[in-house]
């Protein structure tokens, strides 16, 4: 082959024009708008991250919840069979005329007095399980609390007005276990706003 046959390796600089090289860019050189890009993933991740660590406490606070209240109402059916002994006993305790408890032999005192502690000894285990009883005696009616059973005319108090109970309520935990059957006043003043305190009274055991 002679030299006429071949040909230059670069025509650019044969024909007397500058040779402009590329800048050479390492391998681990961040490539424009790489950081920016980074930036944004970074941002999602600790965005995805704040998302989970909050899914995750609030699962805790659901579960802390669900097993207080599944401690504290599991009984619930429990202890609305017990109420009908706490009624019994105190259905008991009302049959027995003042007169006649003053008047009582020792017998009867020693019986009255030991269905009066097995009487304070329910109430007191139904407390340690927050099942309360209350009575509503003189309270504004609350519906929430109390299931009225008929009126009573009594102007001497404002309308309705607990006057009577026929039977107490029990709470258990901040749910209404059973309402009072109450009966209510009918016939005097309204009753002042103020004076319902939306909270029954605990019954004195």
């Amino acid at each position: 082959m002679t030299d006429r046959d071949r040909q230059p390796e670069d025509t650019t600089a044969a024909a007397g024009e500058p040779v402009v090289s590329k800048p050479y860019i390492m391998p681990d050189d961040p490539e424009p708008g790489s950081v920016e890009v980074l930036q944004k993933e970074v941002a999602e991740a600790r965005d995805r991250m704040l998302r989970t660590l909050a899914e995750m406490e609030n699962l805790r606070k659901r579960t802390t919840k669900e097993v207080a209240d599944a401690r504290l109402y599991g009984i619930t059916g429990f202890a609305r069979d017990v109420l009908d002994i706490a009624d019994n006993l105190q259905r008991a305790l009302d049959a027995v005329p003042a007169e006649a408890r003053a008047a009582a032999d020792a017998g009867l005192a020693s019986l009255i007095e030991g269905v009066e502690l097995t009487e304070r000894s329910l109430l007191n285990a139904l407390e340690k399980h927050g099942v309360k009883k209350f009575d509503p005696s003189g309270q504004k009616f609350d519906p929430n609390f109390q299931q009225a059973m008929f009126e009573v005319p009594d102007a001497s108090v404002p309308a309705g007005t607990v006057v009577q109970v026929m039977q107490a309520g029990y709470t258990i935990g901040d749910r209404v276990l059973r309402p009072a059957l109450v009966g209510i006043a009918k016939g005097g003043a309204k009753a002042s706003p103020a004076a319902n305190t939306n909270e029954p009274n605990s019954a004195a055991n």
